[in-house]
């Protein structure tokens, strides 16, 4: 299927690798040219070069970080006149709800709810006055159906998420349409920690604490960056104009709900 963007411009935050990389691979392989951002040079110079030669757009990287002002300021104005903003930035750390204080809540609101809104503010307004944009969120499963080790990230998603949920309708009329992805488990690094942790946590291999995972996702897998990176290409092309505010699962079938 041809996505209709090519020749589009996208901003994709945190993406030398993990989730990040599979959008701005699909993006790329779409025809849109891209600004990559990810804190780490080499990782992302790395993943901006394959990116380059392989679809032949024109790919800049920006190593920044993006929850701060400066990493935003700095993303932005590389970026230009974005047709495509694609948000992400890894995860709080797991705990017990007696493990965190305000300046963990602080440091999660600012990684996983303002940052995501500073960008879409800075993105809407030229976007809406030519008439066409696509935003797309990457948040998580436990919007849908909290994860009681992710608190932190539990209560800055669902913030974003209400934010979104008002703004996208607002922003409608003029072409721009803004939607969440929710991932479940995927093979990425933020996987491997949280395996990691659960194996720490029980006393088992980090094998086994990946196998019994997988037991409790009707797919009996992780997802893959790639068919991740897929549907947010699509939610970003000229077909997805009527989804507006939506909050897509990608997790296997791991959250048992009608709706």
């Amino acid at each position: 299927m041809d996505l209709g963007i090519r020749g589009k411009r996208a901003l994709v935050c945190a993406s030398s690798k993990g989730l990040g990389l599979g959008c701005a691979e699909k993006l790329a392989e779409a025809g849109v040219d891209l600004v990559m951002n990810a804190r780490s040079e080499g990782p992302l110079t790395e993943a901006a070069d394959r990116l380059r030669d392989a679809y032949g757009v024109e790919v800049t990287a920006v190593a920044a970080d993006i929850t701060t002002e400066e990493g935003r300021a700095e993303a932005l104005s590389a970026a230009g006149e974005l047709d495509i903003l694609v948000t992400n930035a890894g995860g709080p750390p797991p705990g017990l709800w007696s493990d965190w204080d305000r300046d963990d809540f602080i440091k999660a609101l600012d990684g996983n709810m303002l940052t995501p809104i500073a960008l879409i503010k800075a993105s809407l307004p030229g976007m809406m006055d030519r008439g066409w944009g696509r935003v797309v969120n990457i948040t998580s499963q436990s919007v849908k159906a909290p994860i009681p080790a992710l608190g932190l990230s539990n209560s800055a998603r669902a913030g974003l998420t209400g934010y979104v949920a008002g703004t996208s309708r607002q922003v409608a009329p003029c072409g721009v349409t803004i939607n969440n992805i929710l991932p479940g488990i995927h093979a990425t690094d933020r996987a491997s920690s949280l395996d990691a942790n659960v194996a720490k946590t029980q006393g088992i291999s980090l094998a086994e604490a990946q196998a019994n995972r997988e037991a409790t996702i009707p797919a009996r897998r992780y997802g893959t960056r790639e068919e991740f990176g897929a549907v947010c290409a699509f939610l970003c092309s000229q077909h997805a104009g009527f989804i507006v505010g939506q909050n897509i699962l990608l997790d296997g079938g791991g959250v048992n709900a009608t709706l």
